[in-house]
């Protein structure tokens, strides 16, 4: 695993214009995938314009960079496949047979691809480039779908959605090695993000309408920190000061303050919406994020909170990704870099 750039940082390769030498040409687009309608929007981010629109398989769910940063993959979960598109170039390539690909993430060291199979209820650890099969691990709770890695890149912690639980996994070993079930009736734990020092981690809760903030290293019962109703994303800002929280039940984004640990503001998007998944732009200036049952997307101020621009795409619009973003490899789902 490549060390972090600053031992107190983990996104301290994150900051605006550091983008990394193999993506530094890539044209700036908005990935959106339409779960409805089974295509990709392409969105150009100056014009604020769908400007293609890729046919892929069945209810992609999330765009994710691969751990080189050359390749997107599409995730089409009931599709049983991964569509691969170039960035450089939007060719996209022949789907690659992968069952179940809810989410996809990789180790932090590059060398495999981790599976979210939801349905499976199992990660499946795979080769980064052939994804070929290495080990199928049981994840024994229902609803796989979001994880961040520790900042040595020894544990992973995973959400499990739909059984309200939490995995604790060994990368190395690819072995689940603890377990927990949050303390609270119904919970539905979606996101999960680590924080910039590396001491506290987010998991964003629809159910409890908050996120559950988390010692990692000792896995000890989490308290609930209330963002909004329907709390789904999470986002670092691009100085790494702070959080931007997606609260899909209500249309608004909580913006968190890693230094105090609190909500400082909350913007409210005009005429409602259902913020979801997304990104920030490579200059950390606007906020991208789909329109989960609106089939729309979202492009936010960040120093504001003001609404730039509401962009309709397909139906069912999730997991989109802003590319190319600053870092020196990509950790998977819309983009986690470090």
């Amino acid at each position: 695993m490549p060390p972090p750039l600053d031992p107190h940082d983990l996104y301290a390769a994150d900051r605006p214009g550091m983008l990394s030498r193999t993506v530094k040409d890539y044209p700036s687009r908005v990935y959106v995938p339409n779960t409805l309608s089974d295509t990709v929007s392409v969105i150009d981010p100056k014009k604020f314009k769908v400007i293609r629109t890729i046919q892929v398989g069945h209810q992609p769910q999330h765009v994710v960079p691969s751990w080189d940063l050359k390749t997107l993959w599409v995730n089409n979960d009931l599709g049983n496949s991964l569509t691969p598109i170039n960035p450089a170039n939007g060719r996209v390539g022949r789907p690659v047979a992968v069952h179940d690909p809810y989410n996809l993430y990789f180790t932090p060291d590059g060398k495999y691809a981790v599976v979210m199979a939801s349905k499976d209820r199992a990660l499946v650890f795979r080769d980064a480039h052939s994804m070929k099969v290495v080990k199928s691990v049981p994840a024994n709770c229902y609803g796989v779908n979001h994880t961040d890695f520790s900042p040595d890149g020894r544990y992973f912690i995973v959400s499990c959605e739909f059984s309200g639980e939490l995995l604790k996994v060994d990368t190395a070993r690819k072995k689940v090695v603890a377990k927990q079930r949050l303390p609270i009736a119904g919970a539905m734990p979606q996101d999960v993000k680590i924080s910039p020092n590396g001491k506290t981690w987010y998991i964003a809760d629809m159910v409890a309408n908050g996120l559950w903030v988390l010692n990692g290293d000792t896995f000890g019962k989490p308290r609930l920190l209330p963002t909004g109703k329907g709390t789904h994303g999470l986002y670092v800002s691009r100085d790494s000061r702070s959080m931007y929280v997606s609260n899909r039940g209500e249309g608004t984004i909580s913006v968190l303050s890693f230094k105090t640990g609190k909500v400082t503001r909350k913007w409210r998007l005009p005429g409602g919406g259902s913020p979801d998944m997304g990104g920030v732009s490579d200059d950390g200036k606007v906020l991208w994020l789909s329109g989960r049952y609106n089939a729309e997307v979202y492009a936010i101020d960040t120093h504001s909170g003001r609404l730039r621009a509401r962009i309709p795409v397909g139906g069912g619009p999730h997991g989109l990704a802003v590319y190319p973003q600053p870092g020196r490899y990509s950790l998977g789902h819309t983009g986690i870099f470090r």
